[in-house]
């Protein structure tokens, strides 16, 4: 069966009345799961487990693969509107998205974000079609080497998510470096600065330092400058229309990052949220004006809103094709598969055809009853900003606290979430970005993982990064990173010093 005849098969299976429903279903319930702060699509899909065990395998996969890129996709609304990230793939969207909500642009934010999801989601799946053979052995050729070397890309572009100055980006990074190192030492067995406390023998969660540096600094911030009105503008939805200069400024973005975005999915365990990010840092490097990242830039919210819902599509490919899970929804998808008498891997596509294709075909319906079901409800989404300040307030602490108590039902949990929320807000006052904060707790975990294996694999030797041709242009790409700001920097600074002894002379 090629390619064109197994698409058409799984359209059969998507368009049927029971795909159709369930397809809905599945989107409806992942675009509202993303919208609620610490309620991610890996809940929701360990939850409809036992729910779905009596249905048709391929229906109920269908359906949680909905679950899975509507929660997503539905993600940035939070993030737009509260500075409340509803996943972790969206936290990049909330460095352009709330600017341009305060701007009193909340319904063209909220238009962007979906179209971009649109698109991110739809080349995704096309991409899946054509190339799910090809990537797969991409994918196994990363080795522990080229993760490293991929992961210490993403961090030597720190610096362009700074507006001011870059000592105090890597400063913040370098505390979300020690941050991600508390809890249990994965390879020894030891504690790390968990200072005897029980509580974090299993380090501090990812939703815990997001909602605290963003939602909860944000909250901290209104609170305490109450001179300084930052919701004054951001009462009105504003327009839902987008120009024919907003579409062009759009489209580099999307056609750039859902490209990128897919191809990171596909590397097991990167993710949306590492797509997400690297496509932000991206577009700011190439950007002409970089100085409009972070103050509402429709290029920043467009990049990663594409780049976080390629990426889905991308992480299916090691998942159907090889039977790896790509991130960590996808581990749980996984078990589904086999909890359904499935067995993803090599064989799926002669074995199980009507689910490999019913779940592609089934991805390029839910993108389409996604954007339907997205844009007509934006007004009504929105209104969450018509809520007066003081209530609004209070939500979103409410919706933070139960949203971290959920994940572990740990009261602790609470005292670190307003923990990190005070540390979001000294970072505010002194002007230290929280994004490489969040970053480097995203990478590194990974890193040191990478590191270890592949130090261990080598037996201590580093020139193995030499040996690797992957690794080796990963990194020769990161020193050029750092090294051409530099000699850039120094250019212009000599430029200048020699114009002000020529005027001054």
């Amino acid at each position: 069966m090629d390619a064109f005849q197994g698409l058409m098969s799984g359209f059969q299976v998507a368009f049927s009345l029971q795909g159709l429903l369930f397809v809905f279903i599945g989107v409806f319930v992942g675009t509202f799961i993303g919208m609620m702060p610490g309620l991610g699509p890996i809940s929701a899909i360990a939850i409809m487990i036992p729910i779905t065990y009596s249905m048709d395998p391929t229906v109920a996969l269908v359906m949680m693969a909905g679950v899975y890129y509507g929660a997503i996709f539905g993600g940035s609304s939070s993030s737009i509107l509260l500075n409340a990230p509803g996943v972790a793939g969206t936290v990049a969207t909330a460095f352009d998205g709330y600017p341009m909500a305060q701007q009193g642009k909340a319904g063209k934010a909220l238009a962007i974000a979906a179209i971009a999801s649109f698109t991110g989601g739809t080349v995704s799946v096309i991409l899946l079609m054509l190339f799910t053979p090809m990537l797969s052995a991409v994918a196994v050729s990363f080795g522990p080497a080229e993760y490293f070397a991929l992961m210490f890309m993403g961090l030597t572009a720190i610096s362009s998510l700074s507006d001011g100055s870059t000592i105090k980006a890597f400063i913040s990074a370098a505390l979300g470096f020690i941050v991600v190192t508390i809890g249990i030492d994965s390879q020894t067995g030891t504690s790390r600065f968990t200072f005897g406390n029980p509580n974090l023998l299993e380090g501090i969660d990812f939703l815990v330092i997001a909602l605290g540096l963003f939602a909860l600094a944000e909250v901290c911030t209104l609170i305490l400058n109450r001179k300084d009105d930052t919701m004054s503008n951001n009462q009105e939805l504003g327009s839902l229309r987008i120009s024919k200069q907003d579409m062009k400024e759009m489209s580099g973005p999307m056609t750039r990052q859902s490209f990128l975005g897919f191809i990171i999915g596909v590397l097991p365990g990167a993710g949306a949220t590492i797509a997400s990010f690297i496509a932000y840092i991206t577009e700011k490097k190439i950007s002409k004006k970089p100085e409009e990242f972070g103050k509402g830039s429709i290029k920043g919210l467009a990049a990663p809103e594409t780049a976080n819902n390629a990426a889905t599509g991308g992480a299916f490919v090691p998942l159907l094709s090889l039977g790896i899970p790509g991130s960590g929804t996808t581990a749980v998808l996984l078990g589904a598969f086999l909890v359904l008498g499935v067995q993803p891997g090599p064989l799926l596509i002669q074995d199980r055809p009507e689910v490999f294709w019913g779940i592609i075909a089934s991805m390029y319906v839910g993108n389409i009853f996604l954007l339907i079901l997205n844009l007509p409800l934006i007004p009504y989404i929105a209104k969450v900003l018509r809520i007066p300040r003081p209530l609004l307030i209070s939500l979103v602490i409410i919706f933070s606290l139960i949203g971290v108590y959920a994940i572990s039902f740990n009261t602790f949990d609470l005292y670190m979430l307003v923990a990190f929320g005070i540390i979001g807000y000294l970072m505010r006052m002194f002007s230290f970005p929280a994004a490489p904060f969040i970053l480097a707790f995203i990478l590194g975990g990974m890193m040191e993982q990478a590191l270890r294996q592949t130090l261990t694999i080598s037996n201590g030797s580093l020139s193995i990064f030499l040996d690797k041709p992957i690794a080796l242009t990963l990194i020769g790409i990161s020193v050029l990173t750092i090294l051409v700001p530099l000699f850039t920097n120094k250019r212009k600074y000599t430029a200048a010093k020699a114009e002000k002894e020529q005027n001054i002379s």
